[in-house]
């Protein structure tokens, strides 16, 4: 069973696993594009996307892991110019796109996530997020009333590490107060998330609607089945 003793925590990635972007990322690009001037196709941007995307992680990985709230936003300043680097104002579109993904509204809950927390929280488990984000995310899950049963935030902007860091995941287990050992973690990266948190000592569940082949390791299709299983 996932969830047996000594579990006493589940954390969860944020984004891509309790909570997507709607419309998609790329979608808000364009549209927000269109209006400093920009004339890219949907699909060119999520191409361009996935590419400013990886250079950041890149980045990252080569300073350690090491991160900060200016660092993270940065990143986004960075990956916005690569993405759409047609606009006439470049600052001016960052801060729009920036200041979009800080509202709740910009967000979707997965289907399956507000009931798998309020089952989560009956059974007496200590619920967090685990994000590589920045201090936004806590408008973000504030806004969204299928988080309330969230009461811890791991956010590598303000814990100085990003995941797969494993000093993101001591200060996670810190905030929780319990060693490793009593911590899951639920996230759709298999890196970030599920290697990450098992090199660090946590128990951990990679969320794979794709079903891929990856033999040995914990999984789920559906948030649901964390319940269920």
């Amino acid at each position: 069973m996932l969830l047996a003793p000594p579990i006493r925590a589940v954390y969860f990635d944020a984004v891509g696993t309790l909570i997507h972007p709607e419309p998609s990322a790329p979608v808000v690009y364009a549209a927000v594009g269109r209006r400093f001037g920009s004339g890219l196709a949907v699909a060119e941007i999520a191409r361009r996307f996935r590419s400013a995307f990886a250079a950041e992680e890149e980045i990252d990985r080569s300073a350690g892991w090491r991160t900060s709230e200016a660092r993270e936003v940065e990143r986004w300043r960075r990956i916005v110019s690569r993405v759409l680097g047609d606009v006439a104002d470049p600052e001016a579109c960052f801060r729009e796109l920036f200041a979009h993904f800080a509202r709740p509204e910009a967000w979707r809950c997965d289907p399956d996530a507000g009931p798998v927390l309020r089952e989560l929280a009956g059974r007496g488990y200590l619920l967090g997020l685990a994000s590589n984000y920045d201090e936004r995310l806590r408008g973000v899950a504030a806004g969204l009333p299928e988080l309330r049963p969230v009461t811890r935030l791991a956010i590598s902007a303000e814990v100085g590490w990003r995941k797969p860091a494993a000093g993101f995941f001591a200060a996670l287990c810190a905030d929780a107060g319990l060693p490793p050992g009593q911590v899951l973690l639920a996230g759709d990266d298999f890196g970030n998330d599920y290697e990450g948190a098992r090199a660090a000592g946590l128990a951990a569940v990679l969320v794979d609607p794709r079903g891929g082949e990856r033999p040995g390791v914990a999984r789920i299709r559906r948030l649901a089945e964390l319940v269920s299983a």
